[in-house]
């Protein structure tokens, strides 16, 4: 299986390509400068400029862009959109690192967690920003796209436990009644799904046990 990491250089991408290449998968960071990662294999180029050539030959390519600033936050969903265009009428897999804003927490999943009282102002921007690309990914039958929502506290450096649990559209909390995932077991998590292939054209979430 060949997988093409995009944004490899990042927290989220480095944890994805060293769980994918501890597993003998086949992949190649996609990085603007040098790769940093742990992938054997590396194409230097912006994710904006990239191909249908560039990605041709990959079983599954993963968007693990991130933007945390006014000026990027807008390129989430830009990115989603742009990946989605160069992989059109394709086989290849399209795994995307979303974000919890957009889940649901009420059965009939009209409210989100951002719609809460206590959702933080600062971070709307950006819920909005990933749930623009996940209404978007809805409307595409041309890709064959899976989108993954972290739990509500996304850890960079939380310990890696190496479980998680699976849930999808709702808000899934943890047996604490928490909603916490590191970036190390949402890695494990990710891998299993580029492995597994279940969930085409779906949102999934994640969750530490």
């Amino acid at each position: 299986m060949k997988i093409a990491v995009i944004c490899a250089n990042g927290k989220a991408g480095r944890l994805i390509v060293k769980e994918a290449v501890d597993r003998n998968l086949d992949v190649t960071a996609v990085v603007r400068r040098e790769n940093k990662s742990a992938a054997g294999k590396a194409l230097v180029k912006d994710l904006f400029d990239l191909t249908a050539a560039d990605l041709k030959g990959f079983d599954v390519v993963v968007d693990a862009f991130g933007a945390w600033t006014p000026e990027t936050i807008p390129q989430i969903p830009r990115a989603a959109a742009h990946l989605c265009d160069v992989l059109s009428g394709t086989d290849t897999r399209l795994v995307i690192v979303g974000g919890a804003g957009s889940l649901y927490v009420d059965p009939e999943h009209t409210v989100t967690v951002a719609d809460g009282p206590d959702f933080p102002e600062d971070f709307k921007p950006l819920a909005e920003a990933h749930d623009q690309a996940l209404r978007e990914l809805r409307e595409r039958e041309d890709v064959r796209w899976t989108y993954i929502s972290p739990a509500g506290d996304f850890q960079a450096e939380g310990e890696r436990t190496g479980t998680y649990i699976l849930g999808g559209e709702e808000l899934t909390l943890s047996s604490k009644g928490e909603s916490v995932i590191s970036y190390a077991d949402y890695a494990i998590a990710m891998v299993d799904e580029i492995v597994s292939g279940d969930h085409i054209r779906e949102r999934i979430s994640v969750v530490r046990k």
